[in-house]
């Protein structure tokens, strides 16, 4: 007998949401848990009790737990009264300094196991993250932030001809109505774009729950073909000049200049800038990503800006030796990599904007 291929579950939910008892949403919003420093926590955390911070970076996981509990009893959280599907619209200005929008479906998505080839992964993941995570889905019971994924093909809705149900910090939601949709990502393969670490801690929370709603994930499912989905790249920064050393064929340009050339690489061939004070090089290799010929220099002392007037900045004072400038990563280039089963080195896609947490959560 020949096996059906897994398909992609896509189904409406009933969100938790904010309700009027929990103050204005943008007092209540943040950007994603691991993008957020010390200092921008407490600034969040001061903004309201209420902020979701409180939540996604909690004092201790079962502090969590007690004010998730104690905000639905308040009606702080509330619950629509019917599932649904949401279209959510983020309007946004990039590094680039380019003004877009990118739009995309709310779901809640049933989490496979990357082998059923229904979710594809295309960057590696740490165990700390995750043991995290799990201790903190443990205390809440809920998805508190959404998943970023990417698709194939066209939606199977359009945005909704009104005003927006919520709308903060560029974000906009619509309720959506269910016809069709769940059917029309049926036979799509879906590919993790941000949340890795938040996916894989979902499997496994599911794993020792091993009830049927556990298996879920909150789902923010965008379009290869929508226009306002952008790449961006991520230069790294490192605090000492590592020892291996990428193959240079033009050196001793200026920055700016040099990123020019980078540009005219044809785009099946392996390049970057590498920037030490007072110059730098074009490093041009054979047919490899952009991301794997880097990842040669290791990761000690390493960090990461989406602005490459900063990494040049951090070696021009001093702050860093060495400064390697980047493209951005194909989307194309992403999926076919997560197609033949292979991971991408970590900060190899930097997608932007970050989704908002606070707007939608997804109980268990």
């Amino acid at each position: 007998m020949v096996r059906s291929r897994p398909v992609a579950e896509v189904k409406p939910f009933r969100a938790v949401r904010y309700g009027e008892r929990a103050g204005p949403l943008e007092s209540l919003v943040a950007p994603p848990y691991d993008v957020i420093s010390l200092s921008e926590r407490e600034q969040l955390a001061e903004r309201s009790p209420q902020n979701v911070v409180h939540l996604t970076l909690p004092v201790d996981e079962p502090e969590a737990g007690r004010l998730w509990n104690e905000w639905r009893a308040a009606g702080a959280l509330v619950e629509e009264d019917e599932p649904g599907f949401w279209w959510l619209s983020q309007d946004y200005v990039g590094p680039d300094g380019v003004a877009r929008t990118r739009e995309g479906v709310v779901a809640a998505l049933r989490a496979e196991p990357y082998e059923n080839r229904v979710v594809l992964p295309h960057e590696r993941t740490h165990r700390g993250p995750k043991e995290g995570r799990l201790r903190l889905m443990r205390e809440v019971r809920a998805q508190l932030e959404p998943l970023f994924f990417l698709y194939e093909g066209s939606p199977p809705a359009t945005r909704p001809d009104r005003d927006p149900d919520l709308e903060v910090e560029g974000a906009r939601l619509w309720r959506l109505p269910a016809n069709g949709i769940s059917e029309g990502f049926a036979d799509r393969q879906l590919l993790i774009a941000d949340g890795h670490h938040r996916y894989e801690t979902a499997l496994a929370y599911h794993e020792e729950a091993g009830t049927p709603d556990s298996a879920y994930v909150l789902a923010v499912l965008v379009s290869l073909d929508d226009p306002g989905l952008m790449i961006f790249p991520t230069h790294r920064v490192f605090e000492h000049e590592p020892e291996e050393r990428l193959p240079a064929e033009e050196d001793q340009l200026g920055a700016s200049v040099a990123l020019e050339a980078l540009q005219r690489v044809p785009p099946d061939r392996a390049a970057a800038v590498v920037y030490r004070g007072g110059g730098a090089e074009l490093a041009i290799n054979g047919n490899e990503l952009d991301v794997q010929l880097v990842d040669r220099l290791g990761h000690e002392g390493i960090s990461y800006t989406p602005d490459w007037h900063e990494a040049v900045r951090a070696v021009d004072d001093g702050e860093a030796e060495l400064a390697v400038l980047m493209r951005p990563t194909r989307i194309e280039d992403v999926f076919a990599v997560a197609q033949r089963g292979e991971t991408m080195p970590q900060k190899s896609t930097y997608f932007y904007p970050k989704l908002v947490s606070g707007l939608l959560f997804l109980e268990l």
